[in-house]
């Protein structure tokens, strides 16, 4: 019997429609346009507007895009793992409030919480899924409203972050295409790095907490920089070294976008050419859970059957990892 592999079969995308660019934020905090693009490679980025509107509104746009492309009924959904940083509430789970609104009435679902690398934690372990006959349709969604926890007072974060959300769906395939491996690490010590210290139950909400802004992401940023850089980098040329492949063999590398930086000294460790690293960092800045979904999505009209492509991310926690895959369509 052939190995069964877990495949993306469809990709789909969602960004709100507006847009905040560097001019708009030169308004709101001490920063400017050059300062920006030059540490980060931003330009603008896509903010969730609206009364009532969460994390699951950017979701169900993007999958029921997805849907359509494959052809199938949310009925026929049988797992949905929702990657976010930014549930719509603690609970319950967004997994279950998107199956809801998309009318996945024979799914089951929870939300995966791993920062920016989440979406390659979820799809690892929808690949499980897959791989054991368990199941044989898995969506694995990666979103986030990262406006909801971002101080537009600190010119640290503000800058930095936007809300987005895309989804893939997994099959079987036993042709040998879809996820071959994956490398995933984490290590709690770097939470005091990367963190948002109250809404937990080590700081539940209070007065206090609100009035002294703990219910936003806090950012130690050369030390996360630091942190990213050089595991990003090494987490990517590991899993090529694991899997016997050089430079010549990956079509694209897909990385978390978080930093132009971290993304060129990833490409550099792996010795790739620009050309072949996706970049839409400056469209939609670090949409954490988000990035890597939509730049497959963005991409998808480029991949060929076969295309064996590298994501690599890095996250708060710390967790980091790479996946290898070859693009089944």
């Amino acid at each position: 019997m052939s190995k069964i592999h877990a495949a993306i079969t469809a990709v789909n995308g969602y960004v709100p429609e507006y847009v905040l660019t560097n001019k708009e934020l030169e308004q709101m905090v001490d920063t400017n346009d050059e300062w920006i693009v030059s540490r980060t490679g931003i330009k603008e980025r896509h903010i969730l507007k609206g009364e009532g509107l969460a994390t699951s509104d950017m979701a169900v746009p993007a999958v029921k895009g997805l849907l359509e492309k494959r052809g199938i009924g949310a009925e026929e959904i049988e797992l949905v793992i929702f990657c976010t940083t930014t549930p719509d509430m603690p609970f319950p789970a967004t997994a279950n409030i998107l199956s809801d609104k998309i009318g996945a009435v024979n799914a089951w679902g929870f939300d995966l919480q791993a920062a920016c690398s989440g979406f390659l934690y979820g799809l690892t372990t929808g690949a499980q899924f897959i791989e054991s006959g368990r199941h044989k349709k898995v969506l694995v969604v990666g979103g986030d409203k990262m406006s909801s926890i971002i101080d537009y007072q600190d010119r640290a974060t503000c800058i930095i972050f936007g809300d987005g959300c895309g989804a893939v769906l997994l099959e079987p395939n036993t042709e040998g295409f879809g996820i071959i491996d994956s490398v995933l690490h984490s290590d709690g010590s770097g939470r005091e790095h990367l963190h948002m210290k109250a809404g937990g139950s080590l700081m539940p909400a209070s007065h206090q907490t609100v009035d002294n802004r703990l219910h936003y992401a806090y950012q130690e940023g050369k030390t996360v920089f630091k942190f990213a850089v050089s595991n990003m980098a090494d987490v990517a040329a590991e899993i090529m070294q694991r899997n016997e492949l050089t430079a010549d063999d990956i079509a694209w590398l897909v990385p978390h976008q978080a930093n132009k930086r971290i993304i060129d000294a990833t490409a550099h460790r792996m010795g790739l050419a620009d050309e072949k690293v996706m970049v839409n960092i400056q469209r939609y800045g670090n949409t954490t859970s988000g990035t890597i979904p939509l730049c497959l999505w963005e991409w998808e009209s480029q991949l060929k059957k076969g295309d064996k492509l590298i994501l690599a991310a890095f996250g708060g926690g710390f967790t980091w990892g790479a996946t290898y895959l070859k693009w089944a369509y």
